[in-house]
């Protein structure tokens, strides 16, 4: 099979010796019509094959196709001379790496596959209630969060986090989810250990999720974090691991407008304590790209 495609990337031969025709005498432009309808990753993969796919991997035209609808919404983030003069694939590369805003305390990247926008908004913005008080609340530096900070809980009896957000997503179905982890985290020695010292109370009552968006969408859902019993049955293990808590979903269909999400979680049931989490990010993802991880990840 390596050995037909290197012969026909520079034209095979027939039977008398002569060269036929090859992937080499294909038109740049008819490469770039094919482009139109692969993946950017297959896109890069078929440009090392010869100089008429490099030029269509290079063109403006094609990836001009790939980048979102809002794209320009996602550069104006930036500084202005950090995007001037990119050719499209440039511009998609710098999109694909996510862009930073609101003093860093948001991301926003386009997926290097299927181009759709997802956005991520950091603890540090978010209204955490007695997160002013070291008895209750302090932050970790870490690499295991994309903002380099988490917020770690101790003990509290009023557990309350809420958070805005507005943006010019495109139009498509999202998912917004919480990203927590049970246990403080640490590295010693080079490895990684969690100490369940504060961990208690989330197996209790459940924490409830919600959100409404600015056009009156809505959604919640409620879970015991540290359900140790049920997460045996089903054969996972919360304790110690980043948890996605998906809320819901919502619908965007106008590209013009930026809607405004509120979101929130909270265990507001003082006839106990709580503590030993660590709020991590609140994320909005196209629903079909976390079914697509979901996928990949049963495989």
């Amino acid at each position: 099979m390596g050995a037909s495609l290197s012969n026909l990337s520079e034209g095979g031969a027939n039977g008398g010796g002569e060269k036929g025709p090859g992937l080499g005498d294909i038109p740049e432009a008819c490469v770039a019509c094919v482009f139109l309808y692969l993946t950017p990753p297959e896109i890069c993969n078929l440009a090392r094959l010869n100089r008429a796919f490099r030029g269509a991997a290079s063109s403006d035209a094609v990836w001009q196709s790939k980048l979102p609808a809002n794209y320009q919404d996602l550069l104006d983030l930036m500084p202005p001379e950090r995007c001037q003069d990119l050719s499209k694939k440039d511009i998609f590369a710098l999109l694909a790496g996510s862009i930073s805003f609101d003093d860093g305390s948001k991301q926003v990247w386009v997926d290097k596959v299927t181009a759709k926008v997802c956005l991520s908004i950091s603890a540090k913005v978010m209204a955490i209630t007695g997160i002013e008080d070291r008895r209750y609340w302090s932050w970790i530096p870490t690499e295991e969060s994309r903002f380099q900070v988490v917020a770690y809980l101790q003990q509290i009896w009023w557990f309350e986090v809420d958070g805005v957000v507005r943006f010019p997503l495109p139009p498509d179905v999202y998912t917004l989810i919480f990203r927590l982890h049970l246990g403080k985290f640490s590295k010693r020695i080079g490895r990684r250990v969690t100490n369940f010292e504060h961990t208690h109370g989330w197996d209790i009552k459940p924490v409830r999720f919600e959100f409404t968006t600015s056009d009156g969408q809505q959604a919640t859902a409620e879970c015991c974090l540290d359900d140790t019993e049920q997460d045996e049955m089903e054969g996972s293990h919360k304790r110690g691991c980043w948890v996605e808590y998906k809320v819901g979903e919502f619908i965007v269909t106008d590209s013009e407008s930026a809607p405004e999400v509120r979101f929130s979680m909270k265990q507001i049931d003082c006839t106990h304590s709580k503590g030993g989490l660590c709020v991590d990010s609140v994320s909005v993802i196209p629903s079909d790209l976390i079914e697509r991880r979901r996928r990949l990840v049963s495989k």
